[in-house]
Order: C-alpha cells, then structure tokens, then sequence
C-alpha cells in the first residue's frame, strides 16, 4: 500500500495531494480566537478556540450589529498576526477609517476596494485570490453582499428597463463557488455581511438572502436578532442573539446572546451567566444574587457585577465548565456506522446458508 501511495502522489498532477493524515488543509489550518468568548463558543464550540478559514456570513436586518460583529473576528485575526492585512471590498461605505481604527484595526493594514456590482466582486476577489500564496495572512472582509447589485441590474436601470433581475443569485452562486477552495487551500477566512428575509409560508422563517450558493460553501452562517436592554426606563443598549444558521463545529439553532450598550460598547462577558447557571458553575444563593460554588464562602455577587474578568477567571480556569461547554454545543464526533461485533454481512449471509 506504501508504494501505491507513493506513486500516486508521483502520478498527482494537484499541488497539494498528500496521506489524508499528513494535508496540510487539515492538520495545518490557523484558528482566531476572539475577544469575545460567547463568539468563540458560537464559532467553535469551545471558549478558547474561534474560527478558521472559509466563509464567515453574518446575516441580519438592518442596524442588527453585523458589520460590527464582523469587524470583531478581524480584529482578532489582524492582533494575532502582525503582518496580516485585511481585504475589505465596500458597497456600503458605512466603515470609515476613523472608525476601523477605534476598533483596534489597524487602516494602514487595511486594503480599501470599492465595489459597484457583484460581478465586479468576483473579478477582483478571484484574481486576488490567485496572487495570495499560503501562509501570507489575508482576512476578507465584504460589506456587504446583500446590497450588491448585479451588473444586469445596474444595466437595465441604465436602460430604464424595469424588469426583474434572475441573474443576481446566479452570480452569487458563482462567487461562492469559485473562492471556497482558493479560501480553504490557501487557509484564509472571509467574512460576509448579508441580508435577512422573512418567507412566506404559513409559519414564515428566517431566510439568508443570495440563493442556496452561500449556504452550500460556507463554513459558518449567524443571523442575528435583537431586543431593546433598558435601565430606569430609558433605552440604554441592544440584547443580540446569534443563531446559528449553519456550522461546521456547533450544533445548528443553538443561541448565543451578547449585550452592546451605547456608553460602554459589547459586554465582553455577557451571555455566559445563563450557561453557568445551567452547568452548576454559578448558583443564585438569594434573588438577584450569584455566588461561585467552586469557591468557598464566595461573596454574593449583584448581576451587574458578574460582567466583570475578577468574577469568570477562576470559571474559565476551570475545565470542568470549559468542558460542560463544550458538551453542550460542540458537534460530536461519532461512527457513521455502529455495530456491536466485528462480522461482515458476508459472514451473517454464510452463516444463515449453512
């Protein structure tokens, strides 16, 4: 079998054919991790891990936090690598350089393409894609290919024809199709902000906008809703709540919730309370109070005051509630096939003609 093998990848015209054990797609990939550890259990379904290569898609309404939420997974990849640079292809023109840079990104770092059409995203995205070897770090970022137009749109405006567009998820699909391996192969993630929809079944549901392609090829799809957080009356901030679409790693239609309020921005530690309370790791000795069981004679703690790195550091040392964590939202790995015995249906069938 060795030798076989070994001719075979002799033979192999593919760059990158290897021993499924040694491809380097696999066994050799980068992972980010976020500032965010609800993020990276939605991501991954583990606190200290995030995502990797292939396509990101955060999908919402409008003013539901996508741009910013995509924003956060390139800044952790851009922090982590030094000499990483963003691609970030525009069609909103809502990200100004002052603002990347109050996020943490460097815009020096960032390679600003305007885009006017989905063809014209795929064009340069492609020959892009073709010049990045593996190893230089890349993050795609687009904002946003739910309000790209097709060229035929663009063109029948021009033209003042008023028909409808069936070319643009045909383009999309194509998009997709085309970058996915060149991401994969070449280990490089990209984030895409889109659009959400409401069908119009009897009991209507959350629909991604752009056709079946960009379910198909991507690694990670969120859709985001959110509802008001108040305090004394007075809108003081979002509760957003990530549903998991689609993923690799995380079983899907799980929840994750996150809080940004207008003074203080993401509340980096919201969202966990409700899953410690669950795994035991947080108990609520009184009304409104929490204590850390793991701790002895631990101080009640006010609601407020868990979102805060003193009261979840000795929790995420823990790695009976990193586990739990896991347990609880991380896909498993299992036999495709099961059986109790090592016989063949060979065997059985030669044993019953007997």
């Amino acid at each position: 079998m060795t030798n076989l093998m070994e001719q075979m990848k002799k033979n192999s015209t593919i760059k990158s054919s290897s021993s499924l054990t040694k491809s380097k797609i696999f066994y050799d990939k980068d992972n980010t991790v976020t500032d965010m550890p609800i993020l990276n259990l939605a991501l991954s379904g583990h606190l200290d891990k995030g995502f990797e290569s292939g396509i990101f898609m955060i999908a919402g309404p409008s003013k539901h936090f996508k741009s910013n939420l995509g924003l956060v997974a390139v800044r952790a990849y851009m922090k982590k690598n030094q000499d990483a640079v963003c691609l970030f292809y525009d069609s909103e023109f809502g990200i100004t350089p002052n603002y990347v840079k109050s996020l943490g990104i460097d815009p020096d770092r960032t390679f600003h393409s305007p885009i006017t059409n989905i063809e014209e995203l795929k064009f340069d995205i492609m020959k892009q894609l073709e010049g990045i070897q593996r190893g230089q770090k890349v993050i795609i970022f687009i904002d946003s290919v739910g309000n790209s137009a097709s060229k035929k749109e663009v063109e029948d405006a021009l033209d003042q024809k008023s028909v409808a567009d069936m070319s643009r998820s045909r383009q999309l699909k194509s998009l997709w199709r085309m970058i996915t391996p060149h991401l994969t192969l070449k280990d490089i993630p990209c984030v895409a902000i889109n659009h959400t929809y409401m069908s119009q079944e009897f009991i209507s549901k959350t629909v991604v906008s752009g056709g079946t392609g960009g379910e198909y090829s991507s690694t990670y799809i969120f859709t985001l809703s959110r509802a008001m957080d108040k305090e004394d009356g007075e809108l003081a901030g979002y509760k957003f709540t990530i549903d998991v679409y689609k993923s690799r790693h995380v079983k899907e239609k799980s929840k994750f919730r996150f809080v940004v309020k207008y003074d203080k921005g993401i509340n980096k530690w919201s969202g966990l309370l409700d899953i410690a309370l669950e795994t035991g790791h947080v108990v609520k000795p009184s009304n409104g109070y929490y204590s850390r069981p793991h701790i002895k004679d631990d101080k009640k703690w006010r609601a407020a005051e868990t979102d805060k790195t003193d009261f979840w550091t000795t929790i995420f040392k823990d790695t009976d509630f990193k586990e739990a964590c896991t347990k609880r939202y991380a896909l498993g790995q299992v036999n495709l096939l099961s059986f109790d015995d090592d016989e063949t249906i060979t065997d059985l069938v030669d044993d019953d003609l007997e």
